[in-house]
């Protein structure tokens, strides 16, 4: 027995596996313990027939459990018709019975496997995040042959393959949209819009937090830390914002993103990952100088390595974005997602990537799914790793670079600098001189021509050795050119 130890509130979706078992319940809640009040089922039972009732196991009742729950009472309606058979919650996973949900305490339990055991549960709609005991349960309920909607981005990154191949050996369908980009729809289009083309990039700003942060900076002109501070004080920000401002968040996402775009599994620790924690208001400035905004970025691409084989490259870090790119227009704690497909060309997916009511939309589409291929004897569609392409190193990525140090005002450091960068076929694009009014000296500025990120790095390790050079300050890359 499994009690659930904590609730989430973000959300999730795409889709693996099949199913062609039945359903129970009606939506809405019950205090018998069985399904809901919305309907007209109350024996408990189940099967997969028109009109019959499709049982719902809800796990986690945080910001976004709370819409999933409150949508599928006051859309009961609509919902049946638009699946061919009544939606009911059978019950509902907490950490703490005591709280007032809103709900018929009936409802509620904390042991969220005995709930997913259920007989009358076909789908499990996992909104309480956290690894274990959340992998645990999901296996189990797939092994049991129940479809998944899951909005588990972290448990998604690490342990996509496991659950992708549970969910094939049950024929069960898993479904994870919101877990990259709360309402905005990107894994259904890379899953099955993109089927037939070959998807070349996917980039983003899939973090609210950070780009929330970044465009107060560029706006305000603020630091940092008093950006951080308003984001805190307005809901942006958790009190421990770790997870969002070094990336690890930005970072499971891009990982869910290659592995569907380029057909391998791909798992966080695979992607290259920086935070944005070291970009100063003096690189904002610089940036606008240049034409450029600063942007928190998940790159998903495929390359090509010196001996002609492609690979996956994914990467997460704060780059300047120049501002005829799309995403540079993204501002606030709006997500937006960008592909480059072969044959489609350049798309855009743009909206509102976190909170409770857009979170739970995608997680309805989803679930909506989800219980059409049970009454229709559907599937959705099954993980695809056939590629299995080698993962690329940072160092491997073509990029350019923007570099910024504090340098002795006098004759000959400028030659001394560029000289580091030739000498490793770092070729510079731009370079800015500026009046270092903190300390003696000048600030200088550093645009690069594409190269390979080890030249760079190289570049920049050898800059910090030299004695004409006080200190590199900042160490960004660009992206979204051309040249």
């Amino acid at each position: 027995m499994t009690e659930l130890k904590g609730e989430r509130s973000d959300g999730g979706s795409g889709t693996v596996g099949e199913r062609s078992d039945g359903g129970s319940g009606t939506v809405g809640e019950r205090s018998d313990g069985g399904s809901g009040t919305v309907g007209e089922r109350s024996d408990g039972g189940s099967g997969t027939g028109l009109g019959r009732e499709l049982g719902v196991a809800v796990l986690g009742m945080g910001t976004v459990g709370t819409e999933v729950v409150r949508i599928l009472r006051d859309n009961a309606d609509d919902l049946a018709a638009r699946v061919g058979a009544p939606l009911a919650i059978r019950g509902i996973a907490v950490r703490d019975l005591a709280k007032d949900r809103g709900v018929d305490p009936a409802l509620l339990t904390t042991d969220a496997e005995a709930l997913v055991a259920r007989d009358d549960v076909d789908i499990v709609v996992e909104v309480m995040g956290g690894i274990e005991p959340t992998r645990t349960v999901m296996l189990r309920a797939l092994d049991a042959g129940k479809s998944v909607v899951t909005a588990n981005k972290a448990l998604l990154a690490e342990y996509t393959g496991e659950l992708a191949d549970a969910s094939r050996r049950a024929r069960a369908d898993l479904y994870f949209e919101a877990a990259v980009a709360g309402a905005i729809p990107v894994i259904r289009p890379l899953q099955q819009s993109l089927a037939g083309d070959s998807v070349q990039l996917v980039a983003g700003i899939v973090n609210g937090t950070t780009n929330f942060i970044l465009s107060a900076m560029a706006e305000n002109g603020d630091d940092y830390e008093v950006a951080l501070k308003e984001a805190t004080r307005l809901g942006y920000a958790e009190a421990d914002p770790t997870a969002d401002v070094e990336g690890y968040d930005a970072a499971a996402k891009a990982a869910i993103l290659a592995s569907i775009a380029f057909h391998t599994r791909v798992k966080a620790a695979d992607v290259y990952r920086e935070g944005i924690t070291g970009v100063s208001s003096a690189d904002i400035a610089s940036a606008k100088a240049f034409d450029c905004t600063i942007k928190l970025l998940a790159i998903c691409e495929r390359i090509i390595d010196g001996a002609g084989q492609p690979r996956v490259s994914a990467r997460v870090y704060p780059a300047l974005v120049p501002l005829k790119h799309p995403l540079a227009s993204v501002d606030g704690a709006y997500n937006a997602v960008f592909v480059e497909a072969e044959n489609a060309g350049r798309l855009m997916f743009y909206g509102q990537g976190a909170g409770g009511a857009p979170t739970a939309s995608a997680v309805l589409g989803d679930l909506v799914m989800a219980a059409r291929n049970k009454v229709h004897y559907g599937r959705g569609p099954l993980d695809s790793a056939y590629a299995n392409l080698p993962i690329a190193q940072i160092g491997e990525v073509q990029t350019r670079y923007y570099v910024a140090m504090h340098v002795l005002d006098r004759p000959g450091v400028l030659s001394t600098v560029a000289n580091e960068f030739s000498s490793r076929d770092v070729s510079i694009s731009t370079v800015r001189q500026q009046t270092d009014h903190s300390e003696v000296g000048a600030r200088l500025v550093i645009l690069t021509h594409h190269a390979p990120d080890a030249a760079l790095s190289a570049t920049v390790e050898a800059l910090n050795k030299l004695d004409v050079v006080t200190s590199v300050s900042s160490v960004l890359r660009l992206e979204g050119t051309n040249e």
